[in-house]
């Protein structure tokens, strides 16, 4: 029942009984009050609104000032959060893979660069993250797997690039070098071959860049056309099949034939001079660079493709992902000098979450965030708080629903009280803001309106004074224990007044 507004008597009295077991359970404190009132109400009273003689056979209480309070109490069982077995993916292992060393004992502690094992002399380090390692991450994957990499290696102190950029770059590779620095071990080996490939693949880029060099040098001297000693040396050629033809031209009898002949070294040697004024053609010297560069081009792809595969990877079976750190060592299945099994330890948050079941109806009243209180084993109390409410479990509609409560802070030494024990938790699940008028239950009556109502004994025959009854119209608010908060909307009501609770 929510105060204010004065609701009407039957919904009131519907919203009490949806409140379920824990309201029931204060009715019974309901009915003890009624008893003590047969004890204090032996005396006759009127019935009606005005003043007039009582008639006997009315049970009165006195009306109460406090704070009221609703409470659901469960026990809970005390546990430590987040239980994670842990099972090294060795496949990509060669040879048998054997425990080594690191061997954690139960109950200790493993936080972020923690080496949780070693396997064939290599760590299974400990990052922070909720998704399980699911593949080997290699230069220029990605996905939400590289994101959460980049985040633990960020609160670990180690940069790996943006954890909003989602690709596995060569910061983020780099990264995984000084993350394994970091920890006291080698970084994870490179594919077999992939050193040699990288200089056989850098010889060959070597070679191509040697080839461009060679043409350009090739097309830069055609472009240059003819030196001065070319020009030279073809205008002496020219000069000289010249007087030559000229001496032939002068002997009596003149030699038709080798007069023709000489004439046409005349007409060669001019022919060969006028062309080095010519524009000189650079065309094969230029089909020979684009050749040597188009091989450059892919020796240098090839170079970089051979260059990132050799970078470094960060391997499926060397990292271990706990979404709680530090997390709890509560069981330890590997063993020095044995083969890895099924699964090696079973992981737990260091931070105890407690757990019950409570009734149906009681489950309406509760809420995430609602506040409690643990009984602690050496008596003292303890507060925590409700962190989720699950539906119970199967189709039946009375299946009870489960309460999971973190505590507030605790020292080591309640963690080691706590852990494992059933506890008696109480949660509040409503309270007034300070002390009110209250009333049982059972004291209300609905008016013609449907609004709420009480009545209210004026006078004391016992001390001489006549006995009368009168109606005050009230609003209700927070029902707890059989009692409910009332305050009066029409009419006077003040603390220890007698109002009446049945006839």
């Amino acid at each position: 029942m929510v105060g204010g507004g004065g609701p009407r008597i039957p919904d009131a009295w519907r919203a009490v009984f949806r409140r379920g077991r824990a309201l029931w359970i204060g009715a019974a404190s309901g009915a003890a009050l009624l008893v003590v009132g047969v004890l204090i109400g032996q005396y006759a009273f009127p019935s009606s609104a005005t003043d007039s003689t009582p008639t006997a056979g009315l049970v009165t209480v006195p009306v109460h000032y406090e704070q009221l309070t609703n409470v659901v109490t469960v026990r809970g069982q005390v546990d430590f959060a987040g239980p994670l077995v842990v099972s090294p993916d060795t496949s990509a292992q060669t040879g048998l893979p054997v425990v080594t060393g690191r061997v954690p004992t139960a109950g200790a502690d493993l936080s972020a660069l923690s080496i949780a094992l070693e396997i064939a002399g290599r760590p299974l380090i400990v990052l922070p993250g909720q998704l399980t390692a699911y593949r080997t991450l290699t230069y220029a994957m990605s996905g939400p797997d590289v994101i959460q990499f980049k985040q633990a290696m960020r609160t670990v102190g180690i940069d790996a690039g943006d954890p909003a950029d989602p690709v596995f770059d060569q910061t983020a590779t780099a990264a995984v070098t000084t993350l394994y620095a970091k920890v006291g071990y080698p970084p994870p080996a490179n594919a077999d071959g992939a050193t040699d490939t990288v200089a056989d693949a850098r010889r060959a880029r070597d070679a191509a860049a040697d080839s461009v060099a060679s043409a350009q040098n090739d097309l830069r001297k055609a472009k240059a056309g003819p030196t001065a000693a070319d020009i030279e040396q073809a205008d002496n050629a020219v000069r000289s099949a010249q007087r030559a033809l000229d001496a032939a031209r002068a002997e009596v009898p003149a030699d038709p034939y080798q007069i023709g002949d000489l004439t046409d070294a005349v007409h060669l040697a001019s022919t060969q001079r006028a062309a080095l004024n010519a524009a000189p053609d650079t065309r094969a010297e230029e089909l020979a660079l684009q050749s040597a560069n188009r091989s450059l081009t892919d020796a240098s792809a090839a170079l970089t493709s051979a260059t990132q595969r050799a970078l470094p990877s960060l391997p499926l079976g060397e990292i271990l992902y706990a979404s709680q750190l530090p997390a709890r060592v509560d069981k330890v299945e590997a063993h020095l000098g044995t083969p890895v099994g099924e699964s090696v330890m079973t992981l737990s948050g260091t931070t105890l979450g407690i757990t019950g079941s409570v009734d149906p109806g009681d489950a309406k009243l509760l809420t995430t965030t609602d506040a409690a209180t643990i009984d602690m084993p050496d008596g003292s109390t303890h507060g925590a708080t409700i962190t989720a409410i699950t539906p119970g479990a199967g189709e039946d509609a009375d299946a009870r629903p489960v309460v999971t409560l973190t505590p507030d802070a605790l020292t080591p030494e309640q963690i080691t009280d706590l852990a494992g024990q059933n506890v008696p938790v109480s949660i509040l699940v409503g309270a007034t803001k300070g002390k009110v008028l209250s009333v049982p239950l059972a004291a209300l009556s609905a008016g013609p309106g449907g609004e709420a109502r009480v009545r209210v004994v004026d006078g004391d025959p016992r001390a001489g004074t006549k006995a009368t009854t009168r109606l005050v119209v009230v609003s209700t608010g927070l029902a707890a224990a059989g009692t409910v908060e009332v305050t009066p909307t029409h009419g006077v009501l003040h603390k220890n007044d007698l109002v009446v609770v049945t006839r």
